[in-house]
């Protein structure tokens, strides 16, 4: 009745694991008796210790009750960022990327709370093709759950996508890039104009004005906030007045902001792109100053925000762009 400790691997040390030895026979040798139970004891706990390694292994696991909104900001950003690295800390899971000519950014950041469940052991950066990524994500349905998961040293990421009763659960499986980038760190700044209107009201403005020209004049005075575009068919002007009475909702009012009057021109390509985040926020937020870019932010909910950078068009540099008659 002699009482053995095992003391298993350093991974399991909490776990101690005590076995009454078998009595050897009178004649037998006690070898036969106590080899056995050994040699599934050990075994039991080579395997013990190989799921301790898994579970310790599994450095990234994020749970988003409300797939659909990370399919969203897939959408708005895979046409814009070919490539980018995901950073993901203890706090958030962000992004930020600039376009493949260097003139517009944007910034991702979805906060730790807004998931279900968010686990990340230690700051990692996973590369990965957004376009790809897009792609898996179209495979989950709008109700669906999903789960990012990502192993220490692994080149791969996996996306799980569960049904909301749970009974269909999906995995796919994708490899990881090394993508060289540096990350900016953008400054606060005051801006001369800030202007909050509707969403898909500034959507509508950019789809329209680009059938007249390539590029928009965004000017900010004390009468409201102007659009305007020109080409060869001709031009078009678009004017928003602040307009905030009781009748109207907070999401459908405009709302200027105005320490000094503004204008700057952007490229329509680009703003046509920036409206692809128009279905994550009722709103959008404008901030322009001079010699600046402006910022186009989206809202996502209380979780965090989608923002775009884009540098304006200098009139200087349009004139030596013309080529000599």
């Amino acid at each position: 009745n002699e009482t053995v400790k095992i003391q298993p691997e350093p991974l399991t040390q909490s776990a101690y694991i005590y076995i009454k030895a078998i009595p050897p026979l009178s004649n037998c040798s006690p070898a036969p008796f106590l080899h056995f139970p050994f040699r599934i004891l050990l075994q039991t706990l080579t395997l013990s210790s190989a799921r301790e390694k898994n579970r310790l292994y599994k450095m990234l696991e994020l749970r988003l009750v409300q797939g659909s909104l990370l399919k969203k900001v897939m959408d708005a950003i895979k046409d814009l960022v070919n490539d980018a690295n995901f950073d993901c800390s203890s706090a958030s899971f962000a992004l930020q990327a600039m376009d493949s000519s260097h003139v517009a950014l944007v910034a991702l950041l979805l906060r730790a709370e807004g998931f279900e469940h968010f686990r990340c052991d230690r700051n990692i950066s996973m590369g990965m093709n957004l376009g790809n990524m897009a792609k898996m994500l179209k495979c989950a349905g709008n109700d669906d759950i999903i789960t990012i998961k990502g192993d220490d040293g692994s080149d791969t990421v996996t996306f799980m996508f569960e049904s909301p009763t749970q009974d269909k659960i999906a995995d796919f499986e994708m490899k990881l890039m090394d993508i060289d980038s540096e990350h900016l760190g953008i400054p606060d700044a005051e801006y001369q104009a800030i202007v909050r209107m509707p969403s898909a009201e500034f959507m509508r403005i950019c789809k329209d004005l680009a059938t007249i020209g390539d590029t928009v004049v965004i000017s900010v005075t004390k009468e409201g906030v102007k659009f305007s575009a020109r080409g060869d068919m001709g031009s078009a002007n678009i004017v928003l007045r602040q307009n905030t009475t009781e009748k109207i909702q907070p999401e459908e009012a405009t709302i200027i902001e105005m320490n000094e009057p503004v204008s700057l021109t952007f490229a329509l390509r680009y703003m046509n792109s920036f409206t692809k985040a128009t279905p994550l926020s009722n709103t959008v937020t404008l901030s322009l100053s001079a010699e600046l870019p402006i910022v186009v932010e989206y809202k996502i909910a209380e979780m965090g925000y989608i923002r775009y950078y884009l540098a304006p068009k200098i009139e200087d540099e349009e004139e030596e762009t013309k080529p000599e008659a």
